[in-house]
């Protein structure tokens, strides 16, 4: 018998993240087995004269194949090795492991480690300190990736950037964030993470950053630490060796500051609305739905105008500023970028569409490394089989243009797409790179051309850098209903997921339920990344429910709760498993199935 954790996750509201493979580059690191060993303290099995490009520790990822060194990790719920032996049948042959898993001995690369996630780390770190340019790290409870997204609009005239992807922040995402870095990049930003301490020394060894930003520090994961004072000195041990920490001047942050040893050879550069021995003194005032900010630093005082009112914008667009006069900006040019900041999407949308579509909207960002989330994420969550992506020329890729398109065309044709729109003069020139392909030079060529083209029974990935302006896309596409909307964040489903199966016993089967079709949120969309994410069974209410998530592809057990004895031969053609809960509803049941001579089904009913 079975024991189930059931769980109700659509109602409630944290972040996550979606973690999937990046690649590294040949030309920057020679990444030949035997100089991996020594780094992640393996013992190794195999072939050392192999060559690596990409790392990997999703399974799922269509981008695997075999110059792929895959990390088996391992938690209390879930243990990558299983998954091993089909990685074998799809061609990695390189694996980073706790220990080989049975008959698999000589039929792959292994490299066993005494910890997959620390020997993660451990590459990472390495990786990094191939790389001389200066790195932004930026940590705190609130702002990380807000301050990171502006930072790269507001520098990314003047350098080719490297930053983590969505919020990777995480002891899983920083090293996966920094394995990106190619010989191109001149600048890096990353932001850091942690629950509680001692988190915090091994990301300061993979990103080594040279400049540190602190944002605010809030609330957020206050269970980890014993007080604000140790929360916001673990959070500084990511600078201990950066030449500079900016950060908004105030006692509790100075007292720790002062009881920690002194950080790089330029210090402090903190900013204050109210102590003027603060290196710069902003005062503020509201106009209309802006905030005008004047700044005196040093002998310079000037104006600028942020398209902000809120306390959180403010402060994060601050933090931007001071980096900007760290790097030596005039006034005029720090006045003229800070004024065009806007609002970040934090995740990736999917939403319904004309014809039978959905949607998965990511119209604001289009560089190399989000296009291989965006992937991963269009596999995890398509609707429908048919697969198109409408893509602009992709920005700050660090990579020779023929390089990375060559690059973009192999992570399309391994993602199986059917059909490829782009839009761009420099994209549209590699045309030939790319099967099924409709070219257009600019978004609005694309819209003067909508009438012709067709789009239904597909599942739609929008990515396009925000010079491109494809909200105009999405909202040609986007299925026109009444003004109210229900947003679910399938990003805070994974993670509330995630959290409960690190409470259970690793025997305790999860059941999750999407009853009443995801209460009205889209029963698909959830039960799909729930499958994704290799639950055990799903619950629904009624019949109905559990044969649409059946007619749709979900795999799945499904158990109907409440069956109607006129639906048990609906329940039994779908492979539905009723709950029964009485004896009337036991001998209806058994009359069925006795009748169509399905044994297991009486097994299964007396068993349990």
């Amino acid at each position: 018998m079975f024991f189930f954790a059931t769980l109700r996750l659509c109602e409630l509201n944290f972040v996550t993240l979606n973690l999937c493979n990046f690649q590294t580059k040949k030309e920057t690191l020679s990444l030949k087995i035997q100089h991996i060993i020594p780094e992640i303290k393996a013992v190794f099995y195999g072939n050392s004269e192999l060559q690596i490009d990409n790392v990997s520790i999703d399974s799922r990822s269509l981008q695997n194949n075999s110059g792929t060194l895959f990390f088996a990790l391992s938690g209390a719920n879930n243990d990558a090795h299983q998954y091993i032996e089909d990685l074998i049948s799809k061609g990695v042959q390189n694996f980073v492991v706790n220990h080989i898993p049975n008959n698999l001995e000589g039929k792959a690369n292994f490299l066993v480690v005494e910890n997959t996630l620390k020997a993660l780390q451990d590459f990472a770190s390495f990786y990094r300190k191939s790389f001389h340019f200066p790195i932004i790290g930026i940590t705190g409870s609130n702002g990380k990736t807000i301050v990171k997204e502006w930072l790269n609009f507001l520098l990314s005239p003047d350098y080719n950037i490297i930053r983590s992807p969505k919020s990777y922040n995480s002891q899983i995402g920083v090293p996966l964030s920094v394995i990106s870095i190619n010989e191109k990049h001149n600048l890096g930003i990353f932001e850091a993470g942690i629950s509680t301490t001692n988190e915090m020394e091994k990301l300061e060894k993979i990103i080594q950053p040279t400049i540190g930003i602190l944002t605010n520090i809030g609330s957020a994961h206050d269970e980890g630490f014993q007080n604000l004072e140790e929360k916001i000195t673990e959070k500084l041990r990511l600078f201990k060796n950066s030449e500079i920490l900016i950060y908004q001047k105030n006692k509790i942050v100075d007292k720790v500051l002062a009881t920690i040893p002194p950080l790089g050879v330029r210090g402090l550069f903190s900013w204050s609305f109210s102590d003027e021995n603060a290196n710069v003194f902003i005062t503020k005032k509201s106009t209309l739905d802006k905030t005008q900010l004047s700044i005196k630093y040093e002998a310079i005082s000037f104006d600028v105008i942020i398209p902000f009112q809120d306390k959180a914008s403010v402060e994060n667009a601050i933090n931007c500023l001071m980096t900007l006069l760290y790097l030596g900006y005039l006034p005029e040019v720090i006045r003229e970028r800070i004024q065009l900041l806007y609002s970040v999407e934090m995740r990736l949308k999917v939403k319904n569409g004309n014809n039978n579509t959905a949607i998965i909207d990511d119209s604001y960002s289009s560089d190399y490394q989000s296009l291989k989330i965006a992937l991963d994420f269009l596999e995890q969550q398509k609707q429908y089989k048919k697969k198109t992506i409408i893509l602009s020329d992709i920005i700050q890729s660090g990579l020779p243009t023929d390089e990375l398109y060559t690059k973009v065309s192999e992570l399309v044709t391994s993602n199986k797409i059917d059909r490829i729109i782009v839009i761009g003069e420099e994209i549209s020139t590699y045309s030939e790179s790319f099967k099924n392909i409709i070219t257009y030079k600019n978004t609005q060529n694309f819209i003067a051309d909508f009438k012709n083209l067709t789009f239904e029974n597909e599942t739609i990935l929008i990515k396009g850098a925000r010079i491109f302006q494809f909200e105009e896309i999405t909202s040609l596409l986007e299925e026109k209903t009444h003004e109210t909307v229900l947003e679910i964040n399938l990003n805070a489903i994974s993670h509330n997921l995630n959290f409960f199966k690190s409470k259970l016993k690793p025997e305790t089967k999860l059941m999750v339920m999407v009853k009443a079709f995801g209460y009205g949120s889209g029963g698909f969309e959830i039960a799909k990344l729930l499958e994704y994410h290799k639950v055990d069974y799903l619950g629904v209410a009624f019949a109905d429910e559990g044969i649409s998530l059946k007619s749709a592809g979900i795999t799945l057990p499904i158990m109907v709760l409440n069956p109607e004895n006129t639906s048990f031969p609906a329940i039994i053609e779908h492979n539905l498993e009723p709950e029964i809960y009485s004896i009337k509803g036991l001998r209806a049941f058994l009359k069925i199935a006795e009748q169509k001579n399905l044994q297991h089904f009486k097994k299964m009913i007396w068993k349990n």
